[in-house]
C-alpha cells in the first residue's frame, strides 16, 4: 500500500500538477490538505477518470481536507465529534483495512494570539479524538499538513526560527502528547539525513533552491502499520513545477 499526503494550498488551482503526479504515481491513497473548495464545487470527475474514489469535507477560500482512493471508503467522518461545520480540518476513512485520519492543523498567526491558543487546544482534541475512536494497536495512519516541524533537524534555520508557531515549545508539548497516544513519525524511520523538507514559503527569494524548509507534513503511523513500512519519502518535484503549491508531497509505503 502507498499512500501520500499533499497541502495543494487549492486543490482547483493546482488540479493539473495533482493529476499528472497522481497518474505518474499512482499511489493507492492520497490525502489531501487546504483544498479550499466548498463541497458542491469539489473537481471530483478528474479523480473518477483517474480510477479514484473521493470524499471530502472544505469550505471556500480557507482549510479544507479529502481523501481519494483506489478503493471505496468506508465508515467515513468529517470533523470531530464537536467539530464546528465551519472548520473543515479533518476527514476519516477506513480503506483496505486501515483507519485513515487526515488532518490540517491550524496554522497558529502569532504565539500571542487567540488562534495559537485554538492551534494547542486542537491538538488536544485531537489526543482525545483518538483516545476516543481506536486503540494504539489499531492500524491507524495519521496524515496531514501538521504546520509543525518536530526537531532542529525539520527547519533550516531551528536557532533563528525557534517560538514560531510552527516550531514552538508549546506546540512541540501538544504534539508530544499525541505521539505518546501510539505513533510513530514513519519518515524518521526511514530518513536521519537534514535539509529534507516539505514546505518552502513563497515570499524568500530562490527559497526552494536556498533549501530555506520545513518539515511540517507527516505521515503517522501505530506500530502495527509503523512495523510495515518499508520506504517514506518526500517528493520535491512538483514544488518545482510553475505556479506549485508551496508544499510537495510525502509519500509512505507499507507492506499491507
Amino acid at each position: 500500500m502507498r499512500i501520500a499526503g499533499f497541502n495543494v494550498n487549492s486543490l482547483r488551482a493546482r488540479l493539473p500538477i495533482v493529476i499528472d503526479w497522481l497518474n505518474e504515481k499512482r499511489p493507492d491513497i492520497l490525502c489531501f490538505q487546504e483544498t479550499k473548495v466548498q463541497d458542491a464545487d469539489f473537481p471530483a470527475e478528474p479523480f473518477d477518470e483517474a480510477g479514484y474514489n473521493c470524499i471530502f469535507a472544505g469550505q471556500k477560500s480557507y482549510n479544507g481536507v479529502a481523501i481519494i482512493a483506489k478503493s471505496r471508503p468506508a465508515d467515513v467522518q468529517a470533523g470531530f465529534d464537536d467539530e464546528p461545520k465551519d472548520e473543515p480540518r479533518l476527514i476519516k476513512a477506513e480503506i483496505e483495512g486501515a483507519i485513515i485520519v487526515n488532518t490540517y492543523v491550524p496554522q497558529g498567526y502569532l504565539p500571542e494570539s487567540d488562534k495559537f491558543q485554538y492551534k494547542l487546544e486542537w491538538f488536544r482534541r485531537l489526543r482525545k479524538f483518538f483516545e476516543g475512536h481506536f486503540k494504539p494497536t489499531d492500524p491507524v495512519l495519521w496524515v496531514g499538513d501538521l504546520n509543525i516541524a518536530p526537531e532542529p533537524i525539520d527547519v533550516y534555520d531551528p536557532e533563528g526560527l525557534l517560538g514560531h508557531v510552527c516550531y514552538h515549545p508549546d506546540v512541540h508539548k501538544e504534539l508530544k502528547s499525541v505521539m505518546q497516544w501510539g505513533f510513530v513519525d514513519v519518515f524518521r524511520l526511514h530518513n536521519r539525513e537534514p535539509g529534507q523538507y516539505t514546505f518552502w514559503d513563497y515570499r524568500p527569494r530562490n527559497v526552494v533552491k536556498r533549501n530555506l524548509g520545513w518539515r511540517l507534513d507527516h505521515i503517522m503511523a501505530t506500530k502495527p502499520l509503523a512495523e510495515k513500512c518499508t520506504n517514506c519519502y518526500i517528493d520535491k518535484a512538483p514544488r518545482l513545477l510553475p505556479r506549485p503549491s508551496d508544499h510537495t508531497p510525502v509519500v509512505a509505503e507499507f507492506d499491507w
